[in-house]
């Protein structure tokens, strides 16, 4: 079964990409595009070490990305997980002395809707599957079937969870990083906060129990927002990681949401749920994407290529990095030493 996200080797990507870089395609939605670059330096870190960086992949009509560029005092490889076929670049240091790794790639988005994508009956069965941090039995399904009630059209089940998503979730700030994922816990505590990863993943795994195709899609913000200055963000991004949430409807392709999103507005525009700003983040958010974001992946509780322990997080959405006997903190870029950053190409 192929359970490849976004649908491409990064190898393949790469070459495809390379070639549409060299020329934007004059049509609505404007392209944009933009150097991303990740440095990173575990030189104090004592012995030897690895660290796995995810790569931006090329996507469907609105996401083109170069093969990344890797400079790297160690070894250094695009390597790709054994589940999702996902592009990885992992890096290894035997031991002490200068350990740094440079992972540059340039990106092009454009703004994007449902795409008409067909869904092989083994991608429809990879994207119904429950994993380690998405269960669908238990409280999952039993919320999940609240939600969906007597509705049969995939659509307005998307819609009906979508909508009690936004209404009965919030964002805490106290949540570092984009939260863990681990939705079971938020439901079976009845407290439904925390940021992207939590929300976003909540939505996900409803859509699953509910027998609608969904995936989480794990990327970072790198250029401002049209519409909300929260929602946007340039220079050094090496906080701008976030996950969104797309699930896949007969005649529509995969169709893009993004709950956590709405809920982001909230609180950091601090505006009431009804407010007309809100309302109108709401509504655009069900069957759309502000593409001044990329998406790497969407592997769920994958396992890192050569590592000698699974990783403590269920995504890879930021730079993940080992020792032989502990794991560096990867919400924390200054503790573990990276920096993520942004640069607009003319």
């Amino acid at each position: 079964m192929d359970r490849r996200t976004f649908i491409s080797t990064a190898a393949a990507a790469g070459a495809a990409a390379t070639g549409a870089l060299a020329a934007d395609v004059s049509s609505s939605p404007p392209w944009r595009r933009a150097e991303l670059a990740t440095e990173i330096d575990v030189s104090a870190h004592p012995g030897a070490a690895q660290t796995w960086i995810p790569v931006v992949q090329s996507v469907g009509p609105y996401q083109r990305a170069s093969a990344p560029k890797i400079t790297c005092t160690g070894a250094a490889q695009v390597v790709h997980d054994p589940a999702y076929g996902t592009p990885i670049v992992r890096a290894r240091w035997a031991a002490d002395g200068p350990k740094t790794l440079s992972v540059v790639q340039t990106v092009q988005t454009r703004d994007r809707g449902p795409v008409a994508t067909p869904l092989s009956p083994a991608e429809r069965a990879a994207w119904l599957k429950p994993t380690d941090s998405l269960p669908l039995d238990g409280i999952v399904h039993d919320t999940a079937m609240q939600i969906v009630g007597a509705r049969t059209d995939p659509k307005e089940k998307l819609g009906a969870i979508y909508e009690w998503v936004v209404d009965n979730t919030f964002r805490d700030p106290a949540t570092r990083g984009c939260g863990l994922g681990d939705i079971k816990s938020l439901l079976v505590s009845r407290r439904l906060g925390g940021k992207c990863a939590d929300i976003n993943s909540l939505m996900t795994a409803l859509c699953r129990a509910s027998g609608v195709p969904a995936r989480d899609v794990y990327g970072i913000r790198f250029a401002p927002s049209a519409y909300q200055k929260c929602l946007g963000s340039s220079g050094d991004i090496s906080h701008a990681q976030h996950c969104r949430s797309e699930a896949w409807i007969e005649g529509l392709g995969w169709f893009p949401v993004d709950p956590a999103d709405v809920r982001k507005v909230v609180l950091e525009a601090n505006l009431p749920l009804a407010s007309p700003p809100v309302q109108e983040t709401r509504r655009r958010l069900f069957g759309s994407w502000e593409m001044n974001w990329v998406g790497y992946n969407s592997a769920t509780d994958l396992a890192l290529p050569g590592a000698p322990r699974p990783m403590a997080a269920h995504f890879l959405m930021y730079p993940y990095g080992m020792t032989a006997t502990s794991d560096f903190d990867w919400l924390d870029p200054s503790a573990f030493d990276y920096r993520i950053t942004s640069k607009v190409v003319a």
